[in-house]
């Protein structure tokens, strides 16, 4: 019997022994591999395909993500709106999504109505014919929503720093543009389309309460034959080319009350050894809500309602990215602190109470990251696709649990130097 009186005892989360559920892998007719986990937790499930169609495989600016999204409006069978409807009927969700890498197609939806819905996705990623009428709508909203975004400091600070990390022309830092909206023809898109989504640059991942024939079904509609044919797709060496100039300000909205600021340097990938160690001092930096560029720049001095510091964690390479907003005035001010919180990461070590709770903090995150089929696949999904195994994540639980206060200064010795970074405020 419980004694409902008596708290459970406290438990660290570095105490946690954290494991990694295996997937199963299955492989079609065809030869797509399925990477699949199953859990009867609720009666729902979710499906993706993923293909190395991202924004590196164009030769046409916005080629690929418009390919994506118009997959989805009209077959040689249905319009756009008879496709949403059906999937709406059963109460489905079917999305897409274009990255720099990669583009993926994902269907969640009820267990039971699963072998409805999948005959309606064989549609989608078979037989899409991009009807013009569906490409000028496209543009026209999408020209809208550029315009609109153009004024807003954050948006046109985003684009400003990829491309002087990455350079103007790299996927990395290219950004999108009228022009190149108006330049979109439907015929580039079908060619990209046969090249990209073919049934050998198609992999599946699956989570959920998937019923006992779910993989023979997958193979009826993606396995029984060699669909758009076999392309190989190599992916292009692309050379970086970061901008000279390491300080910028840039004038947008004279009536703006506040501007974006954004401090931001090259920075390695996942395949690095520095890498784990640096997402760590990243988060007692500016990662998460008790970081101390929030107890500086936020509680402190006031000049922000949130400032964040992201690590890029791109394929071929990666960035380290200071953002926020804040009033026009005090934006140089914030810069200044920006440098201040790296300097004292090189001078002082880190005080073992703070990088214990920081430890605890990114343990908590990955259990609540891993709590579900639907985020455990996604974990396993990041991996496969970046060439993994989970020896990668095990090495990253063991650095947060014993990475030490003076390899942390080290690192910020080495990484955290003023002049590897660009400035950038824009008001």
């Amino acid at each position: 019997m419980i004694n409902r009186k008596q708290p459970p005892a406290i438990k660290d989360a570095v105490e946690f022994d954290v494991q990694l559920k295996p997937y199963e892998k299955y492989t079609l007719d065809n030869g797509i591999p399925v990477y699949a986990l199953r859990s009867d937790e609720q009666d729902t499930l979710q499906l993706e395909l993923v293909f190395p169609a991202g924004t590196w495989y164009e030769s046409e600016n916005l080629v690929a993500p418009a390919t994506n999204f118009l997959m989805k409006n009209g077959t040689s069978k249905h319009s756009a709106l008879e496709i949403n409807e059906m999937a709406e009927y059963y109460g489905a969700y079917l999305n897409r999504n274009c990255y720099h890498e990669n583009a993926t197609y994902t269907l969640h939806c009820l267990t039971k109505h699963a072998a409805n819905l999948l005959p309606i996705l064989q549609e989608v990623i078979l037989d899409p014919v991009f009807p013009e009428e569906e490409l000028a709508i496209y543009v026209q909203n999408m020209k809208q929503k550029l315009a609109v975004n153009l004024q807003k400091a954050e948006f046109v600070a985003n684009r400003h720093i990829d491309k002087y990390l990455f350079g103007e022309f790299h996927p990395y830092g290219r950004v999108s543009s009228m022009l190149a909206y108006d330049e979109l023809q439907a015929e580039s898109l079908r060619a990209f389309y046969k090249k990209q989504y073919t049934y050998n640059n198609c992999r599946i991942f699956v989570a959920g309460n998937l019923p006992a024939d779910f993989v023979t079904q997958l193979n009826q509609c993606f396995g029984t034959s060699q669909w758009n044919g076999e392309s190989h797709v190599v992916r292009p060496e692309l050379a970086i080319l970061p901008a000279d100039e390491k300080k910028y300000r840039i004038f947008n909205d004279e009536n703006g009350v506040q501007g974006a600021v954004r401090v931001a340097r090259p920075f390695v990938n996942r395949y690095h050894p520095d890498f784990g160690k640096m997402l760590v001092l990243n988060t007692i930096y500016g990662g998460y809500f008790g970081s101390r560029l929030m107890s500086n720049i936020r509680e402190e001095k006031g000049y922000t309602y949130g400032i964040h510091s992201l690590v890029y964690n791109f394929r071929q390479t990666g960035g380290v990215n200071i953002q926020t907003e804040a009033g026009r005035d005090v934006c140089e001010a914030t810069v200044e602190e920006i440098f201040k919180e790296m300097k004292r990461l090189q001078d002082e070590p880190i005080p073992e109470e703070e990088l214990s709770l920081v430890r605890n903090f990114m343990i908590g995150s990955i259990l609540g990251d891993l709590d579900g089929a639907f985020q455990v696949i996604q974990r396993w999904k990041n991996l496969i696709l970046n060439d993994l195994d989970e020896n990668y994540f095990y090495n990253n639980i063991r650095i947060i649990k014993t990475v030490g206060a003076e390899e942390l200064q080290a690192l910020a010795k080495q990484y955290y130097n003023r002049e590897d970074f660009y400035e950038l405020i824009v008001i």
